[in-house]
This record gives structure tokens, sequence and C-alpha cells, in this order.
């Protein structure tokens, strides 16, 4: 029988969340293994290496979101016992789910509670976007965004059936085809003048991320929620989402994606910043 995802009004997820002293909420490893029907922790501990993995392809630090604890567990007859385990941030929560069984109801579940949440959060963090001043900070910012949901937008489109690495790299290519007026990735670098070892998303200003961004969010929706299955519906969605987002452009008078300048690599950008930070003073030795 599936696991009851809610209980009170509250979801199981919800009831095992944890908040530290400085307010950060955190899920245990162990925990949520039971949560999504693992009855043998080591089986549990391959999803999180397939999760930390994903979480660095992702440009995120595994260290942010994966920290290893102690954990209390029951034993039976009132007793506990003390195991090694992980503290799980909501975001690798989100990405364990997507790499566990999927032929278990709970963890579809888990899949929409955690990005049902993550995306609420997201909505929460923009208020930081809007508070910065300058274009090389919303850059960073959206450049990390970008980061984040390009491993959304790949979870759904292997949900889909977007399998290897070809499969993935022709989806994507619908996707620039369509906000980009039929230029695929190859073609945005000829267009802009890039070299093959130069990431596009590394030299798009904050106008011409903000579109990316816009693309990889609503196709990663629109793939999960009309249930989208084969790879040429999941490609032909992606085409038309980038369509529309470009169309939305042109209705405001935007300039086209590629008619945006190629801006410095935001690898310098980021050390530039870094260097402007005031340096910590070490105390000074007795």
């Amino acid at each position: 029988m599936a696991k009851e995802i809610s209980k009170s009004g509250l979801s199981v997820f919800e009831q095992i969340k944890n908040t530290d002293e400085n307010g950060n909420e955190f899920w245990m490893a162990r925990q949520l293994s039971k949560t999504l029907d693992y009855t043998d922790f080591r089986n549990f501990t391959g999803v999180i290496e397939k999760a930390a993995e994903a979480c660095k392809k992702s440009g995120q630090q595994v260290a942010d979101h994966l920290v290893e604890a102690n954990e209390v567990v029951a034993v039976g007859s009132g007793a506990t016992h003390t195991y090694a385990s992980f503290k799980l941030s909501r975001y690798m929560c989100y990405l364990i789910v997507q790499n566990a069984d999927p032929s278990k109801e709970v963890v579809a579940q888990g899949q929409t509670y955690f990005a049902v949440q993550t995306r609420i959060q997201e909505i929460q963090q923009m208020d930081a976007y809007n508070q910065l001043s300058t274009e090389d900070e919303k850059r960073i910012f959206l450049r990390n965004e970008m980061s984040k949901h390009n491993t959304y937008l790949a979870a759904a489109a292997k949900n889909a059936g977007v399998q290897d690495g070809l499969d993935y790299a022709i989806f994507q290519n619908h996707g620039y085809m369509g906000l980009y007026g039929g230029l695929d990735a190859k073609g945005i670098h000829k267009n802009k003048n890039l070299k093959k070892s130069q990431n596009i998303l590394d030299h798009m200003g904050s106008t011409e991320l903000a579109a990316n961004l816009f693309r990889a969010t609503q196709t990663e929706e629109k793939l999960r929620n009309e249930n989208i299955k084969g790879k040429q519906k999941a490609n032909q969605t992606h085409l038309e989402v980038g369509r529309k987002v470009r169309q939305t452009i042109k209705e405001i008078g935007g300039t086209m994606p590629e008619n945006l300048p190629v801006a410095d690599s935001i690898k310098s950008v980021q050390k530039k910043l870094d260097s402007k930070e005031p340096k910590k003073i070490s105390p000074k030795k007795k």
C-alpha cells in the first residue's frame, strides 16, 4: 500500500522537516529514506551519490547542500540508536527524489512537493535580485539560477524520455532555436563570435540570461504538468516554449537575444567582485 503523503493537512515531507538555530530548514537522510519507502539505507546512499553528482554538475557546491551528521533512529521498544547520516537541504532533497525509484508512488509525490516548494523559495529569492544594483551582480545571480534550473530541466527531460548526452544536446538546441529565431548552439556561437570552448551562458548579459531562465523554467513546468512523453514531443515542447518567449520579447519591443551584445566571461566578473569585497582582518597573535 502506498504511503500516505498527507496527514492532518501537512505533507509528510513537511512533517519530517527540521530547522536549525539559524532558521535554516533541513531533512535527515535516514528519515527521508524511510519516507520514500527505502528499507535498506545502503540502497538509498546510491541515490544520494547520484543527487550529489547532479548538484555538482549544476554548478552548486555539494557541501552547501549535503553535510555529514549523526542521526538518532528508533530501533523498537522505545530504544534508539545513533547512526551516521546526512543533513540535506531542500535542493538536495529535490535532486534525491529526481534520482529515486520512480516506481514508488511516494517518490512521485515527493517530486511534486519539492519541485513546488523549491519554486516558492526561488520566487522569494527574486526579492534579493530586485535589490541588486549593478549589472555584474544581476548577471551572477541569474547565471546561478540558470545552473540550478538547467538541472531541473534535465530531470524533467529525462522523465520525458531524453536519456543520453546526445539526446539532451538535441533537446537543448530545440529550445535555443525557438528563442533565437532558428539558431542552435553552434549558430549562436558563430553569430556572437564565441569560441567553441566558451559557454554561451557565461557570456550573456542579465537581459539575455533572464530570457533563457524563463525558457528553462516554463519548459520544465510544461513537461511535468502535461506529463509529456517521448523525445520528439519533448523537443517540440522546448521549441514551442522558446518561440513563445521570443514572441513575448517582440511584443514588448525588446531586443532579440541573438542581437544582444556579448558580455565578458562570468568568471572574470566574479573575480572582479570578489576582489572588491573587504578582506577579513585576522586577530593579532598574542
